[in-house]
């Protein structure tokens, strides 16, 4: 099977660096798949599952709240946000986050500022889909 290269990273440290044979990514206007000699593109990532196959056939599972992806020359690479294995989500510390994003929403009636709107809405999706994902490696 063809292979690229593909690095995922974040502002902290290198996640992923290494061949992979498919890479599928929450896009900003829905997921895609990246194989061997992807035409060239960059776009926007939101909150979602990251899928790494390696060309052994091993699979690796991030989950990230945003960034970019870029393929060009057989390469692509992911700047993240924030990202992190799936296996290592602390589920404690996702619910917390969701709980303080809800309340930050105005769950009390308060009304908040437009930014602060905007923050707390970015900080809930990315505490769901930590959740979401956390949740899901229970069940595989």
């Amino acid at each position: 099977m063809s292979e690229f290269t593909f690095r995922l990273v974040t502002p902290q440290r290198l996640l992923f660096e290494g061949p992979a044979s498919y890479v599928s990514a929450p896009g900003s206007e829905g997921y895609l798949g990246i194989l061997a000699h992807h035409a060239p593109l960059i776009t926007a990532l939101s909150p979602g599952k990251l899928e790494v196959r390696d060309p052994g056939g091993a699979l690796s599972v991030y989950a990230v709240s945003g960034g970019f992806l870029e393929v060009s020359a057989n390469r692509a690479s992911v700047l993240a946000d924030a990202a992190e294995r799936v296996t290592e989500i602390d589920r404690a510390r996702a619910a917390a986050a969701f709980e303080r994003a809800q309340a930050r929403l105005g769950a009390n009636g308060e009304r908040i500022e437009e930014f602060d709107r905007d923050r707390a809405e970015r900080a809930l999706a990315r505490a769901r889909n930590r959740l979401a994902l956390g949740d899901s490696t229970k069940r595989e």
